[in-house]
Order: structure tokens, then sequence, then C-alpha cells
């Protein structure tokens, strides 16, 4: 590990994993080098907390802490200003009042800083208004090249490279689910639970005020990364509306983006009915709880993506079967027709009272074994590219011993297989067991 001591070090000649920075915003996922810049000292708790999550995590760049009137901290050498750094600086973190950031991002401009992070939120503090203080802070970026994220940005992770540039104390688990929202307090929320899930993440960016880097730049670089299979996004405002659909209508052909827009409490029904057409016809999924997003994000990063729309339903219920449809047809989806072979099987399998269609209703009599030879039949059907089970509670089932017979299938390969255990305490542990077996 590199880190800036204090006698200054030399320029790196190998930092593992991190690649050459060929691609503008390689600068903020996989900088070289990163200095944290308050403006006279670092002594704030936000402060200390991104730069001790710097040095302590496997981020194999340079760490420079920069503040004119603090000598050192954590065993850095602290430079009076990012120009007294002794090599170019890829990421810089603006942790400071407000006021100061245009002249902080001034001095990141005059020695070439690729990418600077603001955290900073504004006018509270400096008694001007907010718009006025982004002007200044985008005509000193005009100047140069820079790029900014933010202002109010929580920060940004990249698990495989062990950069956490958030104040947040742990890390997440690499994986194949980049993550995007504007707000800070949701990506803790989300890194939270990726944990207690132990859903990996590829990328977490907090985009904050979007006064530059956007939802457009994040989605094709993400696009392009071949770590990152599928895109999360919490959005409160869509700021760039072109940006946004062109990229996303070029990246959701081969990576699933899945969107939460908050916020939509003072639009027009009218204004929220277009922008659901606009994801539609550049091919995002848009959610409406969090906790449709959190299920949606588990579902992309325990199963394969399905190779069409051909979703076939299998329940011991029949309401429950309709309302799984009607969510289906309702965004897009279709309903597979189960093959003559298939049918057929289920029609020695089953009473006769079956429903003889899809969505499969097995009756409410189905155990255990019932379930699990027709799960088994139905998933190797040509005609289905996905299979969804659900579960309702009933006199004569056993979720858990259900659920312990199904994880025990061997499934297609290719094939997403989704399961809907449905109830509260009856079904937890059958929920469990399917959960951890993914």
């Amino acid at each position: 590990m590199n880190h800036s001591v204090m006698t200054p070090p030399t320029r790196v000649t190998r930092l593992d994993g991190i690649p050459d920075g060929k691609h503008p915003l390689d600068a903020l996922l996989a900088p070289r080098s990163i200095a944290v810049i308050g403006t006279s000292e670092i002594s704030e708790d936000v402060d200390r907390a991104v730069l001790r999550n710097l040095i302590d995590q496997s981020y194999s760049g340079n760490v420079y802490a920069v503040a004119s009137r603090c000598a050192g901290i954590f065993d850095l050498r602290s430079y009076p200003r990012v120009d007294d750094v002794p090599e170019p600086i890829d990421l810089a973190l603006i942790i400071a009042p407000a006021a100061q950031v245009p002249e902080l991002v001034g001095q990141c401009v005059d020695v070439g800083v690729r990418v600077a992070i603001i955290t900073s939120s504004g006018s509270r503090e400096t008694g001007r208004a907010v718009a006025e203080l982004e002007r200044e802070i985008l005509a000193e970026a005009g100047r140069g090249q820079i790029r900014l994220l933010g202002p109010k940005s929580f920060g940004v992770m990249n698990p495989f490279l062990g950069l956490n540039a958030t104040p947040a104390s742990l890390m997440a688990q690499p994986g194949n689910i980049a993550f995007l929202s504007q707000s800070g307090a949701v990506c803790g929320a989300v890194l939270d639970w990726s944990l207690h899930e132990k859903i990996g993440i590829s990328a977490l960016v907090s985009l904050g005020k979007m006064i530059d880097i956007g939802w457009g730049d994040l989605i094709g670089y993400l696009g392009d990364d071949p770590r990152t299979r599928s895109i999360i996004i919490h959005m409160e405002s869509i700021h760039d509306p072109h940006s946004f659909l062109w990229a996303a209508r070029a990246v959701a052909s081969t990576k699933p983006i899945i969107v939460l827009k908050s916020g939509g409490a003072g639009e027009s029904p009218e204004a929220d009915a277009v922008l659901d057409c606009a994801f539609r016809r550049c091919g995002v999924l848009r959610v409406r709880r969090l906790s449709h997003l959190f299920a949606m994000a588990e579902v992309l990063a325990k199963q394969p993506r399905p190779r069409g729309p051909r979703l076939m339903i299998v329940t011991n219920g029949e309401g429950s079967g309709v309302l799984a449809s009607d969510a289906l047809l309702e965004d897009g989806g279709v309903l597979a027709t189960p093959s003559p072979e298939t049918l057929a099987a289920l029609d020695d399998e089953l009473p006769c009272c079956w429903s003889h269609g899809n969505p499969l209703d097995l009756l409410g009599d189905a155990g255990p074994e019932r379930f699990a030879r027709v799960v088994e039949r139905v998933a190797a059907d040509p005609n289905a590219d996905g299979l969804l089970v659900i579960l309702s509670p009933q006199p004569m089932t056993d979720p858990t011993q259900t659920a312990d017979r199904l994880r025990r299938i061997s499934y297609p390969e290719g094939k997403p297989i989704l399961a809907s255990w449905m109830g509260g305490a009856d079904v937890l542990a059958g929920e469990d067991l399917l959960s951890r077996a993914g």
C-alpha cells in the first residue's frame, strides 16, 4: 500500500488492479492518486472518516492530505495546497465549507486534477444563493478539463480496488451490481442492506446535485465496465433527460437498468406518465418502492438474465397466480405457453381440476413433492424463459419442506428461477432456505 508519509513518496510504478485511466471517469472510480482537501485543517469527523477509510482499506494508490494549518494526520504528511503535492492527482475529495469550494476547485484545475468530488452542500454555510455558488464552481472548472461530482456527494466506492472514498466505515463486498443515487442516506441504506444480504457491488456512486457528472456519464461508463452486469438507480431528478435516455437506450439492451424515481409528489400525473413512457422506450424498468429496488437487486445479483420475456408461473393458489400475471403483463412481460409435452406430463401428475394453463395452479393441497415434480418439469420447458414459484400457507402446505425440496433440484443453466413465499411467520424459514440457495 502506497500512502504519503511524513516524507514525500516516490511516484508509484505499480498499482495493483488499477487501470491506466484512459476513460475520463477512471479517475473517479479507479484513481491512481487521491488528495483529501480541507481548507485550514482536517479535523471534522467526516474529513477524518474519509481519510481513514482510504488508508485502512486495500486501495493501492497514493493518498495525500491537503490542509493549510495541519502538519500531519494518521501518519500522513499534510500539504498546505494541492499544488504542493509531489505528483499529479487523479481524484480530489473537497471536504470544506461551501464558500471555499470555488477557490479549491480552481487550485485543482491549475494542477490538472482530473475529477473532484464535492461533499459540501452550500448556502447555509455561505449565506449566498446556491445557484450563485454553483456558477462560481463551474466557472473555475471551465478553465480546464476537470470533471465534478456533487455538490452534496456522499462519495464513491469500488470494492474491487479497495476504494472507499465515503464516510461509511464498512466496505461493500465485490460483486456485479452498480448502484447510483443522489442521496447519501440511500447509499448508506443500500450499503448496509447489501452487506446483510451478501450482495456484491461493482461500484457505488453518490451523485449529489449533479452540476456536472450525471446519470448519462455514469451509465455510459458502467455499460463498458466488464465487472458490472446490472445498474440500479435511485433518482430524485432526471436533470438532463437527453443524456440519461441516450445512455440508457445504448446500455439497457445488454445490461438491465432498474430505476426508483422519488420526488414525484410535486409532479403532475401527466408528467409522471411521460417519464414512464420514456423509461419503457429506452428499456429501463421502473420500480415504485425501495423494497422493490432491493428485491430487484438481489434477483439480478443471484440469477441469470432471462433470454426472453416468457414467464411460467407455478402456484398453489389461483388468486396469487392472477396477481403475478397481472403484474407481469402490466410491465410488458409475456405469460409462457406450456408445451404439449409439459401439459401431458402435468395431466398425469396433477388432479384433474388443475388450471390446465399458465399460471399453473397446483391447488391448495399441494405438498413438497407435488411442487418439486411440477417445478422440475416446467423449468425444463423450452417455451419458458424463466419460472416464478409462488407459495401461500394453506392447511396442507409445508413452506419449509417445500423450499428445502426445491433448492435441491438441478435447474437448467441460463434460466432464472424466482420464488415468492407469501405470508409472515409461517414462511420465514422457507424464505431463508431459498435466499441462501440463491
